[in-house]
């Protein structure tokens, strides 16, 4: 299937947006690219120690900087930073593609963020213990990925959340 679209998958850490991003893009025959990585290409520092630096606001700058031209370029599959949707004109962007909201349990996202050897390398985003923060911003963050979305894909194996957004894809294709 050829996209015609840029596929947009978001949620926060640890929905598995980066491990379904890659396998869906195999499945589709496009490419990955995820947003994070691209911008620690582009500023030269992990992501904590560019927020550490230069503070959130200059960081969500350079985040929307990047998904405005990563979305401008051929249709991929596109995994997003968590908190890309925390911005009126990013959520704007997301609206020229298809977006998948990959939905898990707060439960079952910090246990993945507790697993993660990079999770060093992730800020916290309230300074409170994992599970007390992924539920905070959960609340706070659920009702925009709910909202940007076309559709919810959750699942209790990658292959399964992958079937089910290789499926949604066709659907809004």
């Amino acid at each position: 299937m050829k996209l015609k679209r840029n596929v947009f998958l978001i949620g926060p850490r640890a929905c598995g947006k980066t491990s379904v991003g890659q396998l869906l893009a195999g499945r589709l025959g496009a490419a990955f690219i995820d947003t994070d990585h691209e911008l620690v290409a582009s500023v030269g520092m992990e992501i904590a120690d560019y927020i550490e630096a230069e503070g959130w606001d200059v960081f969500r700058d350079a985040e929307s900087g990047v998904l405005a031209r990563v979305a401008e370029e051929e249709p991929r599959v596109i995994g997003c930073g968590g908190g890309i949707v925390l911005r009126t004109a990013n959520r704007d962007i997301l609206k020229s593609g298809i977006v998948l909201y990959l939905k898990a349990e707060p439960e079952e996202l910090a246990a993945r963020l507790a697993r993660d050897p990079n999770e060093a390398q992730r800020p916290s985003l309230t300074g409170k213990p994992i599970v007390e923060e992924v539920r905070e911003v959960l609340a706070e963050r659920a009702p925009l990925y709910e909202g940007c979305a076309d559709a919810i894909v959750s699942g209790d194996t990658l292959e399964t959340v992958v079937d089910r957004a290789l499926v949604e894809v066709e659907r809004l294709s």
